[in-house]
């Protein structure tokens, strides 16, 4: 018997061994095999590695499993050993020199090369080492994925149950109906994040500050801060007045606007602030007509323009409910479903008269609204009834000739604008409830877009709901004045899809893609590309064969070089969280205020250190009687904009607003950067680092000082985002 074959029946004789003691042992976790030892399978006991490699550099780790690798061995070799092993040889870039010397792993995997066999009766195998550790990766990966799935909390996660106990029982994941005293992966609620306080690790599915943000009257501010900057960019969003305190001015807007043409006649549309499912809605056109008062109380919301020529079908007014998910603020990653709803109203469409203003059912939406219609129509067809998914709705258009790429584009380009200006104050109350440095969960969230088809096919925002219904049934009238819930196909068909592959992404074990980072500088100057309707592959984890592909496609960072210059409040709000002081604030104090003004050198002869003070206390007191949350006193975020937005008008008197703006943040990010290992960063006292993402190019530019510079920055960005303005879309589309 040769030397050869003495040495592989020992080595074979302490597989066997080391497969019975893998076998009996209990767990989930995976060996890892450290950098110095390649090899195939790696025993708890360093002693008992029988695998040497061959090649002069191991490729990577591999992982498997010793006890059920050895026992599936046979389904791998024809010719296996009483030992039930097989013997493979690693093909490395010095095989030549140890050809001779075949390393022993249990379970053959990757593409073979070569096989023959052996006097003892093994067969040996050749393999490429880069495809047997891939494999090997992905097989440990599914192992790891069956012993333990990912888990998830469904306590409080009220109508949208339903829905999620369907996404997690495809998954094959384990719910926790009841709770659970360990940590849960993923925990769904179903209004707030604050529904469970003692969540120190995992996700929610909400976000801190997501309701009060989506409000109306937050919206609306969010919004009218951001069309300043970049009016054409959002002017799809109706102009809009806060009620009650611009009650003054929205009555003195219309009555000039009566005066210069007397055959103009607009049509309003008066929202609540909390309200939902078309609660308290109503239709006016006369400022006379407005219900200011509930009792002692003046009525909190807002009243918008009406849109009075909307793209019909069928004759009757239609929106889209899109369904959007925030996966995380740090860096911002947006993905948009594919598809969604369309609801229509139940009664055929007119144009606003002092008539009809009170037609619920031909002028709202809601679906909540619209099911209470004799006209409502259920539907098991996905094209057909009151509510239809969007992809019927745009295969309609497209017969019609209507370009629904770039209908598509309008709306992803809607959806990423809208989210970029609620994000700044996100990130306040974000780091509010979850400060940086202690334990506490990560978020994300599913928002509910509500969007309107002007005649000319352009998009408009009519609100952005944060928690928007994702139940799968509907209400049915059985007989007269009694409803009950029944399925309902088309909300099963999109919703399931929406949270199964929602969950799919906030996986807590699916791998990032390595490589070039996804975190855009907030702010800068970035040439735009087109957003093509869906050419783009989704990522698809090795273990969901069987699921379909995801339906929600990313679309920030993905088109970052095209949005990214709209970040300029997101910096301003960088600036404020810098400054707060103690963390969990969300309101700046004026020793704060002060320490800002100095620390960016904001002062001068003209604006001294006490006129910081009386600037401050003048915005602080407005500001104060302007908002309901009041956690403290002092100056929010909101506040904190416009005197920025002042102080930049000072200062860069000569540039337009816009230009005034950026030409100050790049100021003071400059100061700060030069300052972050000074003496200066010492006079913050509880300050936090500028992060990375939002320090600009130019920072490391000694001219910055100077106003020239920063007005050919400023330049820059403008022309280019002038250059590159969306086409004026002509479609004929008949109602």
């Amino acid at each position: 018997m040769s030397d050869h074959y003495v040495k592989v029946k020992v080595q074979l004789e302490q597989m066997k061994t080391l497969g019975e003691d893998a076998g009996r042992q209990e767990g989930d976790a995976e060996e890892q095999l450290p950098a110095s030892s390649p090899a195939a399978s790696v025993s708890p006991d360093p002693s008992s590695i029988i695998s040497t490699s061959i090649g002069s550099k191991p490729r990577g780790k591999g992982r498997t499993k010793q006890g059920k690798d050895v026992k599936n061995t046979s389904q791998h070799a024809p010719d296996v050993s009483s030992h039930g092993s097989v013997v493979s040889a690693h093909v490395g870039k010095n095989s030549n020199r140890l050809e001779h010397d075949p390393s022993l792993h249990i379970k053959g995997t990757g593409k073979i090369l070569q096989g023959k066999s052996e006097t003892n009766g093994n067969c040996v195998t050749n393999h490429a080492s880069k495809n047997i550790q891939e494999t090997r990766r992905e097989d440990g990966f599914k192992l790891a994925r069956r012993r333990r799935p990912v888990t998830v909390d469904t306590s409080k996660a009220k109508t949208s149950l339903e829905a999620l106990k369907i996404s997690i029982k495809q998954l094959k994941w384990k719910e926790f109906p009841l709770g659970r005293r360990a940590a849960c992966d993923i925990y769904w609620h179903g209004v707030s994040f604050h529904e469970n306080e003692n969540i120190v690790s995992g996700q929610v599915n909400k976000f801190p500050g997501m309701i009060e943000m989506l409000r109306k009257i937050n919206l609306s501010r969010a919004m009218r801060t951001v069309q300043e900057l970049f009016p054409d960019e959002y002017d799809f969003y109706p102009r809009s007045w806060i009620l009650p305190e611009e009650y003054q001015q929205f009555c003195t807007q219309i009555r000039m606007v009566k005066e210069n043409d007397a055959t103009v006649n607009p049509t309003f549309i008066v929202k609540p602030d909390g309200g939902s499912q078309g609660d308290g809605i109503y239709l006016i056109r006369e400022p006379s007509d407005l219900k200011l008062m509930v009792g002692s109380q003046a009525k909190q919301g807002v009243v918008q323009e009406y849109i009075q020529k909307p793209l019909l079908i069928d004759k009757l007014k239609f929106d889209i409910r899109l369904y959007v998910l925030i996966k995380s603020l740090e860096p911002l990653e947006i993905y948009i479903a594919k598809e969604g709803l369309t609801r229509f109203c139940t009664e055929p469409y007119q144009e606003p008269s002092q008539k009809n203003l009170s037609h619920v059912f031909m002028h709202l939406t809601n679906y909540s609204l619209n099911v209470h219609s004799g006209n409502f129509v259920h539907s098991d067809s996905q094209s057909t009834g009151s509510k239809r998914t969007l992809s019927s709705v745009l295969y309609r258009l497209a017969a019609k000739g209507v370009d629904i790429k770039k209908v598509w584009s309008d709306i992803i380009a809607l959806v990423i604008k809208t989210i970029i200006a609620v994000v700044p104050e996100l990130k306040v109350y974000y780091q509010a409830d979850i400060p940086p440095g202690k334990p506490g969960p990560t978020c994300f969230q599913i928002l509910g877009f509500d969007i309107l088809l002007m005649k000319n096919l352009k998009p408009v925002l009519l609100e952005v709901n944060s928690n928007p219904s994702m139940r799968i049934e509907h209400e049915k009238e059985v007989s007269s004045g009694v409803f009950e819930y029944v399925p309902s196909p088309v909300d099963e068909e999109v919703k399931v899809g929406v949270i199964r592959d929602t969950l799919r992404l906030m996986d807590p074990g699916h791998k990032k893609p390595s490589g070039k980072s996804s975190q855009p500088r907030a702010g800068g100057f970035e040439h735009k590309e087109e957003i093509p309707l869906e050419a783009e592959t989704q990522d698809k984890s090795s273990d969901e064969g069987a699921l379909p592909s995801l339906c929600l496609k990313q679309v920030y960072p993905k088109y970052t070089k095209q949005f990214n210059y709209l970040r300029l409040v997101e910096r301003i709000a960088t600036l404020f969280i810098r400054f707060l002081g103690v963390k969990g604030n969300m309101r700046l104090g004026p020793t704060a205020f002060r320490t800002f003004i100095r620390t960016c050198k904001l002062s001068s002869s003209n604006f001294t250190m006490a006129s910081a003070d009386i600037f401050y206390i003048d915005i602080t007191r407005r500001w104060s009687g302007a908002t309901t949350d009041s956690r403290e006193a002092g100056m929010g975020l909101q506040a904190f904009v416009e005197a920025f937005f002042s102080l930049a008008g000072r200062r860069f008197k000569s540039l337009v607003q816009r230009e005034q703006v950026l030409s100050l943040l790049v100021l003071c990010e400059a100061q700060l950067e030069s300052q972050s290992g000074g003496e200066d960063r010492r006079s913050v006292s509880c300050s936090r680092a500028l992060p990375r993402a939002v320090k600009t190019q130019t920072l490391g530019n000694p001219q910055l000082g100077s106003p020239a510079p920063l007005r050919r920055a400023a330049s820059q960005d403008y022309r280019l985002h002038q250059r590159l303005k969306p086409r004026t879309l002509r479609a004929n589309v008949e109602n």
